[in-house]
């Protein structure tokens, strides 16, 4: 699972993922690419998972990337505890996700493979995504 090394600061405020993306919202290194249609954040467990369905099906045949890394800290606070008594403690972390933001890259591969690779990715996600292929200038 993709965790950061060091955080500055443990816990973060959960704030409002609004807009579309402006960085990271082009191909920048594959042929075919897997793009978010919607706003939301996505684990990192979902990451891995979506991570593992793609390798699974190319078996091992091209080259992928992972476009998106969770920084973002969620926490938690334990069941049956009341109101008031401070901030959770952190349990998983997140990639804040915009719309038009490129998530996964995949190249070495013929289309209709990257298409079905990337689909089977798309179901590990909580954000709708749709396939990009690069076009030549």
């Amino acid at each position: 699972m993709l965790v950061p090394s060091r955080t500055k600061h443990r816990k973060v405020r959960k704030g409002k993922i609004r807009g579309v993306a402006t960085s990271g919202n082009y191909i920048a290194f594959g042929e075919f690419a897997l793009q978010a249609q919607g706003h939301d954040r996505v684990t990192s467990r979902q990451i891995e998972a979506s991570r593992q369905a793609m390798t699974r099906y190319i078996k091992r045949g091209g080259k992928i990337w992972i476009r998106i890394f969770p920084h973002t800290p969620v926490t938690r606070k334990p069941l049956d505890v009341k109101m008031g008594s401070g901030k959770g403690n952190p349990e998983f972390f997140v990639a804040k996700v915009k719309p038009g933001t490129i998530l996964f890259e995949m190249q070495g591969v013929t289309e209709e493979t990257a298409r079905e690779a990337m689909r089977l990715a798309g179901h590990k996600l909580s954000v709708k995504t749709k396939f990009l292929v690069r076009e030549e200038a």
